[in-house]
């Protein structure tokens, strides 16, 4: 799979809900596999973009994606929260 990765927003569904720290749902394209359930959140320093998660048998929530580096978490992070500016 070598060359470039295409990353591409293919929705995102908005909350107005101000009591809520859940601002939106974000799917994103990556070289046509699609990635639903990322969610971006108000934090303490501001909003970021959390990781789809899976509850497992533990009771513990795990993510079942995530970037491989910061690189790649940066990258995300910067393409979905300027997709939710927009």
């Amino acid at each position: 799979m070598a060359g470039k990765i295409e990353i591409e927003v293919v929705r995102l569904r908005r909350f107005d809900n101000g009591e809520s720290k859940l601002k939106a749902f974000v799917d994103i394209a990556i070289n046509g596999f699609v990635v639903r359930g990322l969610r971006i959140v108000q934090g303490k320093e501001g909003l970021y973009l959390a990781m789809p998660q899976e509850k497992g048998k533990d009771g513990r929530w795990y993510n079942s994606f995530y970037p491989k580096d910061k690189e790649a978490r940066k990258a995300l992070n910067e393409l979905a929260l300027a997709a939710y500016e927009q």
